[in-house]
Parts: C-alpha cells; sequence; structure tokens
C-alpha cells in the first residue's frame, strides 16, 4: 500500500510540474436594480419598484455573459479558440474547423460567479498568458455592457415601428368616432343631452304635481256640481260662493221675523204689514235667483276644471314621451363620446409612448456598471502543486485500503491461524513458512542432514532449517497433547491436490524418526505417488503391490537413512484394482503396523473427490488436514472436516503451509528468529550459548 500511495504522489508531482502553467484574471461587475432604466415613462422608477426576483434575474444576466454574442468578439479577436485548442489549423479539417467556428462559442477558460447574497458578478478568465486573461476578462465585460445597450436600442426601435404602424389607424379611428359624434350632437340640437335629460326630468315631474292638484280641483268642482243639479237650498248654502245667498237668507229671515211680528201685533192691513210682504217677496225671489246662479257657476267650474285637467294629461304624456325618446338617444350619445374619448386617449398615448422610445433609445443606462477591472495574475492558477499532492495522497491511500478491504473480501482462501479457528472451528497445529527450494530440499534436507549449520551444546555439527523446526513444532503438537485415543497411526490428507501434503508427511516422519523412534511412512496416493521422489528411492513395488499380489508388506519397505528408524512403503505402481481393494487392506495394515512401530503416518490423496481418504481415515487414529495459506478455500476445508465428523474419525487438526509473511504474524518466528537465533556473533561467542 505504502509503495502505491508512493508511486502515485511521485506520477502527479511528475505530471504536475511538467504542466503549462495557467494564470487567472477577475473583472468584477455591480449590478445596480435601483439605478434608473428610463429616462422619461413608468420604467424610470427606481428600486421601489424593481423587480423582486433578483436570483432570476442574475441568472439571466449570467447566461448573457456566457452568449455567443458576447463571447464571440473577445474570441475573434484573440484567437482564443486556437488557444484553447478546440481547433487546430493544420491538424483539423477545414471542414471542422468551419463548423467550429460557426457553432456558438464556448469558452472553456471563462467561468462567471456570483458571490452569495450579493448583487456582484465576477467574470474569470484562465490563459497561459496573463495578459491575454486579463485583457479577455475585461473585453467580456464590455462586450456584455454594449450587447445590452444593443438589445435594448434595437427593441426601443421595433417598438417604435410598431407603433407607428399602428398610429395611423388609431388616428382614422378617432376621426370617425369624433364625427359620429359630432353628428348625434347636431341632430338632439344640444352640447350635452345629459342636461336636457334633467331639465325634462323636472318638468315632468312639476307637470304630475300640477295635474294632481287639477285632478282634486276637478273632482270637488264636479261634487259642488252634482250637489247644485238638485237645486236645494241647502246644497247652494254648502258652495264655496254662497256668501251673497247668505247674506240675502239673513237679510230674508229678519224680515219674515219682522212681518211676523207686524202680521201678529197690526194685522194684514197694516201698511207697514203691506210693504213687508212685499220686501219678504223680492228677498225670495232674489234668493231662488241666487240659487240658480251658483248652480250655472258650478257648472261652468266643472267645466273649467275638466277642461284644464284634460290640457294637463296632454302635456304629461308628451312630456313623458319626450323624456323617454330623449332617454334613448342619450346613451347613443354616450357610447358615442365614450368611444370617441378612448381612441383619443390611445392615440394620445401611442404618440407619448413614440417620443419616449426615441428619447430612451438613446440613453445608456448604468444599472450594470465595472467595480473592478481585472489585473494580470502575480503567479498562477494552475497547476496546484500542494492540492494535487495532497489530493493524489488522500485518492491513493483511499484506493489502495479500498482495493485491500475489497480483495480481502473477495479471497476466500485460508490465509492465516486465525482464520482457521474462528472460521472453521477448528485447531491449529501450526504453521509451515514457505521456502523456494522446499521441494528441492526435502530429499537432501531431510534425510542428508542439508540446511542451515548448527553447532550444539556438544560440539557436534548439525543441519536444520526453519522449515524443520516448524515441523518439529506440529510433532510436538501432536505427541504431547492430550487425546482421547494412543496415536498410533496417522493419515495425512488434504481438500485438493498440490497442498503440500506428502511433503508434510515426510519431514513429520524424518523428525519423529529422529527422536530414535521407529517409524513408518506409507505412500497411499497411488494416483499420484511422490514420496518415492522425495526420499529418492525405487517405486517398482510397494503398497500397489502388496495389495494386487499378495505380497508381505514387510518385504517392500526402504530404509532410506541407515542412521534413522524410518522405513518407507512407497505406493508401487498404478493398478486400479489395487484402489478398489485398499479398503479391505489398509486396516489389516495399520493394525499390524501398530504392533511394531511407534508411529504410523499414511500419505493419503486429497479428500474431495476420491473414495480411498474416507477409507483410510475410518481406519486411522487421527487425522491431520494440510491446507495450502492463500490457495486453499475455506469452503473446501469445512467440506473435509464436515466429512470426517460424520465419519466419527478423529481429527487431530490443521497444518497452515505456505504461511507468507504478509498473511499471519506466526511467519515472523520461523522466517527470521531461527536464523538470527542460529547466527554465529561476529565477536566469534557461541549464539546458541547465549
Amino acid at each position: 500500500m505504502l509503495a502505491f500511495v508512493m508511486l502515485s504522489v511521485l506520477s502527479v508531482a511528475f505530471v504536475t510540474v511538467r504542466l503549462t502553467p495557467i494564470y487567472e484574471s477577475t473583472a468584477t461587475l455591480y449590478v445596480d436594480r435601483a439605478a434608473e432604466r428610463e429616462v422619461v415613462g413608468k420604467d424610470s422608477e427606481s428600486a421601489s419598484e424593481a423587480n423582486s426576483d433578483s436570483d432570476a434575474f442574475l441568472s439571466s444576466q449570467i447566461k448573457l455573459l456566457q452568449s455567443d454574442s458576447v463571447v464571440r468578439p473577445l474570441a475573434e479577436k484573440y484567437n482564443l479558440l486556437e488557444r484553447e485548442k478546440q481547433i487546430r489549423p493544420g491538424k483539423d479539417d477545414p471542414q471542422k474547423i468551419l463548423r467550429v467556428r460557426l457553432a456558438p462559442i464556448v469558452l472553456k477558460g471563462q467561468r462567471i460567479t456570483r458571490p452569495p447574497n450579493t448583487y456582484i458578478l465576477q467574470i474569470s478568465y484562465r490563459s497561459d498568458d496573463a495578459n491575454i486573461a486579463t485583457e479577455v476578462a475585461n473585453g467580456i465585460a464590455n462586450s456584455y455592457i454594449e450587447h445590452l445597450y444593443d438589445i435594448r436600442l434595437r427593441s426601443s426601435a421595433s417598438v417604435s415601428k410598431f407603433l407607428s404602424r399602428q398610429l395611423d389607424e388609431f388616428r382614422a379611428k378617432m376621426e370617425t368616432s369624433g364625427a359620429r359624434l359630432a353628428a348625434l350632437e347636431r341632430e338632439l340640437n344640444v352640447i350635452n343631452p345629459e342636461e336636457k335629460t334633467n331639465i325634462l326630468s323636472t318638468r315632468l315631474l312639476q307637470l304630475n304635481t300640477e295635474y294632481t292638484k287639477v285632478q282634486a280641483l276637478r273632482a270637488q268642482a264636479q261634487s259642488a256640481y252634482n250637489s247644485m243639479t238638485s237645486g236645494s237650498l241647502e246644497a247652494a248654502l254648502g258652495s264655496s260662493q254662497s256668501e251673497e245667498l247668505r247674506g240675502i237668507m239673513k237679510r230674508l229671515n229678519e224680515e219674515r221675523q219682522r212681518f211676523a211680528d207686524v202680521k201678529a201685533r197690526y194685522g194684514d192691513n197694516h201698511p207697514e204689514y203691506a210693504r213687508l210682504q212685499s220686501t219678504v217677496a223680492e228677498l225670495e225671489s232674489q234668493v231662488q235667483s241666487t240659487v240658480q246662479l251658483l248652480a250655472r257657476q258650478a257648472a261652468a267650474e266643472f267645466q273649467r276644471a275638466q277642461n284644464q285637467e284634460t290640457l294637463l294629461k296632454k302635456d304629461v304624456d308628451d312630456t313623458k314621451a319626450q323624456y323617454d325618446q330623449l332617454n334613448l338617444r342619450s346613451f347613443e350619445y354616450q357610447r358615442a363620446k365614450q368611444e370617441a374619448e378612448a381612441d383619443r386617449g390611445l392615440y394620445e398615448e401611442l404618440v407619448k409612448k413614440i417620443r419616449e422610445g426615441e428619447i430612451n433609445s438613446g440613453f445608456h443606462n448604468d444599472m450594470i456598471r465595472f467595480a473592478d477591472y481585472a489585473r494580470p495574475g502575480g503567479k498562477p492558477v494552475f497547476p496546484n502543486i500542494p492540492l494535487n499532492l495532497g489530493v493524489a495522497f488522500f485518492l491513493s491511500s483511499l484506493l489502495a485500503v479500498v482495493a485491500v478491504i475489497v480483495s480481502d473480501r473477495i479471497d476466500t482462501t485460508i490465509k492465516n491461524p486465525d482464520e482457521v479457528s474462528r472460521g472453521l472451528n477448528a485447531r491449529v497445529l501450526g504453521v509451515l513458512p514457505v521456502l523456494p527450494d522446499l521441494k528441492k530440499g526435502i530429499a537432501a534436507p531431510g534425510l542428508q542432514q542439508a540446511g542451515t549449520s548448527v553447532v550444539n551444546a556438544n560440539g557436534h555439527s548439525s543441519r536444520t532449517t526453519a522449515f524443520e523446526e516448524a515441523i518439529r513444532t506440529v510433532r510436538n503438537s501432536v505427541l504431547l497433547t492430550d487425546f482421547d485415543r494412543t496415536l498410533r497411526t496417522i493419515l495425512m490428507t488434504s481438500a485438493t491436490p498440490s497442498e503440500g501434503k506428502s511433503t508434510v508427511s515426510a519431514h513429520l516422519a524424518v523428525a519423529h524418526a529422529e527422536q530414535r523412534q521407529r517409524t513408518l511412512l506409507i505412500d497411499g496416493d497411488m494416483r499420484r505417488p511422490s514420496l518415492h521422489k522425495l526420499f529418492r528411492v525405487a517405486n517398482t513395488a510397494g503398497l500397489s503391490t502388496a495389495i494386487d499380489r499378495d505380497v508381505p508388506w514387510r518385504e517392500l519397505l526402504v530404509q532410506p537413512r541407515p542412521d534413522l528408524e524410518l522405513y518407507v512403503l512407497p505406493a508401487g505402481p498404478t493398478i486400479r484394482r489395487a484402489a478398489d481393494r485398499i479398503g479391505q487392506f489398509i486396516p489389516q495394515l495399520l493394525a499390524e503396523a501398530a504392533e511394531e512401530f511407534d508411529l504410523t503416518f499414511l500419505d493419503a490423496p486429497p479428500l474431495l473427490g476420491f473414495p480411498e481418504p474416507l477409507q483410510m481415515a475410518a481406519a486411522a487414529d487421527g487425522v491431520i488436514i494440510v491446507a495450502r495459506a492463500g490457495q486453499t478455500d475455506r469452503s473446501a476445508v469445512a467440506a473435509v472436516l464436515d466429512m470426517l465428523h460424520q465419519l466419527r474419525a478423529n481429527v487431530l487438526g490443521l497444518v497452515l503451509n505456505e504461511v507468507r509473511k504478509q498473511n499471519s504474524s506466526s511467519y515472523y518466528y520461523y522466517g527470521g528468529n531461527y536464523g538470527k537465533y542460529y547466527a554465529k556473533r561476529k565477536d566469534g561467542g557461541d549464539q546458541n550459548a547465549a
């Protein structure tokens, strides 16, 4: 991991140093939303009526700053497409160059930013030339301001042109509505028909009042006339014009009283009686004539009231008809007047807009203005060596950690003893370090004392290796452990081929024989025998011969080393019938060997896929499984353990072979400490004695 991280950092540093320095310049624009946008007109109002959606407005301005109309003049002036390598004259196809030049220009080095909660726009440009970066940043800002002015000018000109075309139409419409209004005024012979309507309504109200009074008078006169037509004195006295009649009746009553008195006092022959009689007759005649006169007056009064009522009724009807007709015409007049006023108002508004547009079109507002001009950068902004190295270190470290974790997750092989103990719940008898010349040295070191030279306490010389020390540790783990039964036969097997079980079996047998114990090593792998190669003995006869030909197995034993009580029974030639009969032969062989030898090692084929190891495991006192670190799959070992447990075999444990330094801390003890412990001191002392 450290090597990968260092290589990554050094590679990034090498590439970073060779990169072309890039300079950045930034121009700052201030957007004043309160600035007047027009000289005249309602748009000249400032911030009080400004658009409240500032974010949308500023986002629109950023898009305008990146538009083709703004950046194209700068790109053509400073050949920015060539500088940014968007086109490469002489290398690219002319059609491609033309297509890129005609397409909307997007500058790679341009960057528009807006600081949060501000009305500031920052225009940055990056280039390998600090002066070019400065001129382009300022140029984009100026081009943007001019572009806004051009947009406004074109918009005002377009509006003015459109309004000028509409002006003639509204003028004709205004003249038509005005002429219609004048014709109605002449027809009605009034300046304002509404005023005449008010006069007629007042007159109609007054006529109705008078008509009501006349009706009352006519009813009164009719009542008096009806009373007078009876000719009674009482009706005459009830008339409104009976004062004269009352006076005559008063005199008549007085004369009658006097006449009655004279008649009673003087008699009929008295001159006063005749005079008073004549006076009473005359007064009675006057009363009769007066009553007749009052009757004629009542009739005349009734006729006059009736005529007056008829005339007033006619006036009321005429005035009401005139009022209704004038009201109808007044509505038409008001409609015509409103249309005329509306047409005149639109016409005047258009004239006003045209004049405002002509004035405002030449106004260059300062809502967008420079706050700070760009200046050449003092040092490049790219490449950032500390940042690049930091990022490279972080990413490479992260990648290395992830790779290790992923590799560990997807690697299902056994790598160290802890995985065996935790994952398989099996005992680890020992770990064997990896040695590059292991197979080459098995025949010699194991049998002919080839290895590291050491001097023991007695001064005698012996040869050993770290691997052999690990083998002795496995031997002691097996022999010194208190098992349920006495171990006289041990089966050596593995889950799959090439796990190193034959090599481990050979070294365990040698290590046990070195303790002056009679040891028998049987090569039970008749499919791929290998013990004869390790001990450099012939394989012309062996276990297969004893099974197939009924030859006594003792006659087939070989003793590779005269100094050790170690005997080897090779596998012999490959005979198919021997493999089929091994299940019957092995139990008897192991039983006889247990009587003659202290310990018998049976090197069996791999357990998965072959039937013989199961029969051998059932006959042996104990089973040792050999697994290769970093190669044997945990599931395969788990399957082997499960099969052995089903057979009720005595599984002694597992030997982890070829353990490397990076896989287990146990390698430290076998890989380095033995060499250091047995190394001879430079000062000539005995390290072993120490």
